[in-house]
């Protein structure tokens, strides 16, 4: 199996040993994104909505990166520090996921990296 490691300065560096995307066999995979500012390692303000926004940006940036983009996902999970922030994510998850619809979890977690709000992985076809 080739794997070509994807990364761009558009999204946060990896704060672990991984890498921020792979892509192998057809398929994209995005390790998950927080909703941290690149240029400035801190999170978008306005909670929640804010980093959601962020972390689908982040997204966003690494599929481009590996020639995909986010009308190519498959495969969405959204991890959650409060499953009580979901209406406030899905608002704004639904502004870059607008139609063909990819299969989606989303589920809470006791803490996040750096006690972020949420963060973002997702499958893409290459």
């Amino acid at each position: 199996m080739a794997k070509t490691i994807i990364a761009t300065n558009k999204a946060p560096g990896a704060i672990g040993p991984y890498s921020q995307g792979i892509k192998a066999n057809g398929f994209v995979f995005v390790s998950g994104q927080l909703g941290l500012i690149p240029e400035t390692g801190v999170f978008a303000e306005a909670g929640v909505t804010g980093q959601t926004r962020q972390s689908l940006k982040n997204v966003k940036h690494v599929l481009e990166a590996a020639g995909s983009g986010l009308g190519k996902v498959v495969k969405v999970t959204v991890f959650l520090k409060d499953m009580k922030d979901f209406a406030a994510m899905n608002a704004v998850y639904s502004e870059f996921f607008t139609e063909d619809f990819p299969a989606r979890s989303a589920v809470q977690v006791a803490a996040l990296p750096k006690d972020g709000l949420v963060e973002i992985e997702v499958i893409a076809t290459a």
